[in-house]
């Protein structure tokens, strides 16, 4: 039995796509209501981080299982792993981050991150982390204003990032959650190529068909756009790291997606093609 957490999220969802036919699967979700379980080998499970025995529940039976938590600063993972260790799960896959490995990271977000990885290694049960530079999905923010102003706006639009499509995460996922052989490995995952908020926009553009116009945000700009969205401490940790990514942080190509599947890792243009009518 496989368990996937976050299983209507980015990642997760392509997981849950590609986890091979047959295979008993089961997704963890707070609200069953609101999943569709795609197949007849696939249960949906209510269960809550505030709720240890849930936790146990939800993992009774599994074997392996995918972590994907989001809630910076909390100890969800904490309590997954021992309700793990609890019912004796053999395999944890942890969705962590790139910039984990950046000793110049250390903003929130990323120590949050840092601490999870070390609760995992601590843990006793075999594990796999996968650390996803940004995902090109990240670009969907910007379909409200192609839609409607034919315009992109970002921060530093000459600052290259590796990003990675989830699409690839994901087929790892599965190989690290399926297969032997990842057992105390860390995958870092990127793209095929760095590529600015500048060359994204006029791919996007190329792929839309229709002509689409960049414009750079201010500092302040940026800050007060991610305080609509976010907690002030969340914000000034992204602010943070798009500094990084400024100052050239994130432009690193890593070949692990190939050297896994044997082949290239998919591009900004392959994305985008493929989440077209998002931006329509």
């Amino acid at each position: 039995m496989i368990l996937v957490t976050g299983a209507t999220g980015t990642v997760g969802r392509e997981v849950v796509r590609r986890l091979p036919a047959g295979l008993r699967v089961r997704l963890m979700t707070r609200d069953p209501a609101k999943v569709v379980a795609p197949g007849e080998e696939t249960q949906v499970v209510a269960a809550d981080y505030e709720d240890p025995r849930s936790l146990e529940c939800a993992l009774q039976g599994v074997s392996a299982a995918l972590v994907i938590t989001n809630r910076v600063g909390g100890d969800d993972d904490l309590r997954l792993f021992r309700a793990a260790q609890a019912v004796g799960v053999r395999r944890l896959v942890k969705l962590s981050a790139a910039a984990v490995l950046d000793p110049d990271a250390v903003d929130l977000i990323t120590r949050w991150q840092r601490t999870t990885e070390e609760l995992l290694l601590a843990s006793g049960i075999e594990w796999t982390l996968l650390r996803p530079r940004a995902f090109m999905s990240n670009t969907l923010s910007w379909a409200g204003s192609i839609r409607s102003d034919r315009v992109v706006r970002a921060q530093y639009g000459a600052s290259a990032n590796a990003c990675v499509d989830p699409r690839d995460i994901a087929e790892v996922a599965v190989r690290a959650l399926t297969e032997e052989g990842h057992a105390g490995k860390a995958y870092t995952l990127t793209g095929p190529e760095p590529i600015t908020p500048a060359e994204q926009t006029e791919q996007l553009a190329q792929v839309l068909g229709v002509p689409l116009r960049f414009e750079e945000l201010s500092l302040e700009q940026a800050r007060a756009g991610l305080l609509e969205r976010y907690p002030e401490p969340i914000a000034e940790a992204l602010l943070g790291s798009a500094r990084r990514q400024e100052a050239g942080a994130k432009a690193a190509v890593d070949g692990t997606m190939c050297s896994l599947t044997g082949r290239a890792a998919l591009t900004f243009r392959d994305w985008a093609r493929g989440n077209r009518t998002a931006f329509t």
